[in-house]
């Protein structure tokens, strides 16, 4: 017999249609049905399926639901845990971008410090403009590397996540399973990185550049002041933390910490303290930089109770801030604890400086921008009423900073009426004050558009009540309305760098081009009267000439800087008096810059290199000095008479201005 055969195609065609596997087959036995799941090993079991007798096993579908249910407590904490990493990315990026916004304007502090000086310090200027590019680079290289690792772990989770709600939201099966568990896996790595979510660097980049006192000493000008403190890493100790005694002096050591927990070793890190009474107001303390990365803040509580104490490192808490503070009455506690709190007030750490600089509650610089502390004392400019030597000095009001009432190389002055106006010149803007010393505005956008400012230097009250400002790096003088609305300008394409300005009696506007070394006077709609002087030594020229006044005789007041002298002309330029010469002695000066002349005619002279206040007879007979030794000046810039008779002069060094009595 013919056995039949099949060739190898011969059956293609009843293969073709195979049935489907069943949905809950088992992985390792597809012919069989999984019924049960084994919680050790994590997968179904069919009836072939050995080696998990001795294991925990449930049925298919309870087991199959508890992985969703540890999955879905995972997704749960991812969930949670993507704000805070979100959090953490916005708040790097905002400091990365505060960083670079501090590098572009330290980078324009250099610029303009430097314009003034001679050739041989622009090799300096080099050296700290490198300076500043690679502390800015390792901070930024610091930041971003950590905003990288955010973002892509920020990236990871919302990928993961969201294939995790779409995986979780389809049915339950054996076939998903092993997709479900591969993202598991993966959430599990995820979720085990780690991730440093605090700041791991700040955004300080600062610069000490004091021009006014280049002409003693150059060799080492300027310094990129920075710290590598991190609030999240810095603490606090000593007996003021947890209480204190109503009335006694308490103090709070603070040591400074970087992003790994080191000692930071320098000083200079912005460092606020505020004590919070229960009715919301706040105590006054001192912070005390020792310069080796470590400060003191003492206070002194007027009353019982229960406080707060909050110590923050550039607007960030620091370990443990805010901390719960007990204030009990001297009666409540042993003499033994008494002497103990005011030991510590009185004491510094032991690897202190002895001479640790003090500050009124903050350290060392402005109020951040986005702070939310509340408004207090120590948050605005300080007026000084009480001085340990008696002098002339009323009060002074301002700091270094960039807010309302704090000032970046103040220059020019004027007063009109009851108000004082001060042109902030690296800040941009005029502010101006009450005579009583209280802030009332200010105006003045950055740029060099019409109506904007560059570098104001001089400032001057038009009689019409239009205020007159000189903005020596637009070379133009501006005119704005008493509200400080800008209204036109004035020598754009005459005048090479204003210093300067003054009114005469007819309302022309006085300007001292202190690059041309020429004095230009100008109707108030712009039209050129006249002008006068050139570049030299002569009774008829000038060196680098700053400010002007206008006496009694419509004479124009002129104070000639490097000639060292004080000149008085006709308005048509004709030299009617020069007095002074180079020195420190009586009616001497050391560059003379601002100047102003009262009622009867009595000129009043700033002298910069020599940090006083000089007063003339009309003649330019020497008489007086004004009184100034409880809180000396440093390069004393602008000067005028307030309507109530008293002087007030642009302290530049010290980032403040000051009233004085002045007795005719």
């Amino acid at each position: 017999m013919e056995a039949h055969q099949h060739s190898p195609d011969s059956s293609s065609e009843e293969c073709t249609v195979l049935e489907a596997a069943p949905k809950n087959s088992c992985p390792l036995h597809p012919n069989k049905i999984s019924e049960r799941f084994c919680q050790s090993c994590l997968c179904p079991l069919c009836e072939d399926c050995v080696g998990h007798e001795e294991h925990p096993c449930v049925d298919l579908d309870q087991g199959l639901q508890q992985t969703r249910v540890q999955l879905q407590e995972q997704l749960t904490a991812l969930q949670t845990r993507q704000p805070q990493v979100s959090e953490a990315l916005s708040q790097v990026r905002e400091i990365l971008q505060q960083l670079t916004n501090q590098r572009l304007a330290i980078e324009e502090d250099i610029q303009s410090g430097f314009e003034d000086l001679h050739k041989q310090l622009d090799v300096r200027k080099s050296v700290l403009l490198m300076e500043l590019e690679v502390t800015h680079e390792l901070k930024h290289k610091v930041l971003q590397a950590q905003m990288d690792s955010l973002a892509a772990c920020e990236g990871s989770m919302s990928t993961l996540g969201a294939q995790l709600e779409e995986a979780l939201t389809g049915e339950a099966t054996v076939a998903s399973f092993g997709e479900e568990q591969e993202l598991g896996q993966k959430l599990e790595q995820v979720l085990g990185l780690t991730v440093r979510s605090d700041p791991e660097e700040n955004d300080q980049l600062d610069l000490i550049l004091e021009t006014d006192a280049l002409r003693k000493s150059i060799h080492n000008l300027g310094n990129i002041v920075t710290t590598s403190a991190v609030a999240s890493q810095s603490e606090a100790m000593g007996a003021g933390l947890e209480q204190c005694i109503v009335g006694h002096p308490a103090s709070v050591t603070i040591v400074t910490r970087d992003k790994s927990g080191g000692a930071c070793k320098n000083g200079n890190a912005i460092l606020s303290a505020e004590v919070f009474t229960p009715d919301g107001s706040i105590v006054d303390g001192e912070i005390v930089d020792h310069k080796n990365g470590t400060y003191e803040f003492v206070y002194t509580v007027p009353k019982e109770g229960d406080f707060s104490l909050a110590l923050r490192l550039y607007d960030h808490h620091i370990k443990g801030s805010p901390f719960k503070l007990t204030v009990n009455k001297p009666s409540d506690v042993s003499p033994s604890t008494t002497t103990a709190t005011n030991s510590a007030a009185n004491a510094t750490p032991s690897t202190g400086s002895s001479d640790g600089t003090k500050r009124r509650g903050k350290s060392p610089g402005q109020k951040k921008k986005g702070s939310k502390r509340a408004s207090s004392a120590l948050g605005t400019p300080r007026r000084k009423h009480q001085n340990p030597i008696e002098d002339d000095l009323i009060f002074r009001i301002g700091t270094k900073g960039r807010n309302k009432g704090e000032f970046t190389n103040l220059q020019g002055v004027a007063s009109s009426s009851e108000r004082i106006l001060i042109a902030d010149s690296n800040n941009q803007c005029v502010q101006i004050f009450s005579t009583s010393g209280e802030f009332l505005s200010r105006f003045g956008v950055r740029g060099r558009s019409p109506g904007q400012m560059q570098r104001p230097t001089g400032v001057a009250v038009h009689p019409s009540g239009d205020i007159i400002v000189a903005d020596y790096d637009n070379k133009w003088v501006g005119i704005f309305s008493s509200d400080g609305k800008y209204k036109a300008k004035l020598g754009s394409g005459r005048l090479m760098g204003p210093k300067g300005v003054a009114v005469d009696q007819n309302g022309h506007v006085i300007v001292v081009d202190n690059k041309s070394c020429t004095v230009f006077i100008f109707q108030i709609s712009g039209k050129l009267v006249s002008k006068f002087g050139s570049r030299g030594t002569g009774d008829k020229q000038f060196a680098g000439p700053h400010f002007a006044a206008v006496n009694k005789n419509n004479e124009i007041i002129v104070t000639d800087f490097h000639n060292h002298s004080v000149k008085v002309f006709t308005l048509e330029g004709e030299l009617v008096l020069k007095f002074g010469s180079n020195g420190e002695g009586n009616g001497q000066f050391n560059a003379p810059t601002g100047v102003s002349v009262d009622q009867n005619g009595n000129i009043i002279v700033a002298d910069w290199g020599n940090s006083r206040i000089q007063v003339f007879d009309g003649s330019g007979s020497f008489l007086s000095y004004i009184n100034t030794s409880a809180d000396p000046l440093y390069g004393p810039q602008g000067l005028a008479l307030t309507s109530d008779g008293h002087v007030v002069v642009a302290d530049s060094g010290n980032h403040c201005f000051k009233v004085y009595r002045y007795l005719q």
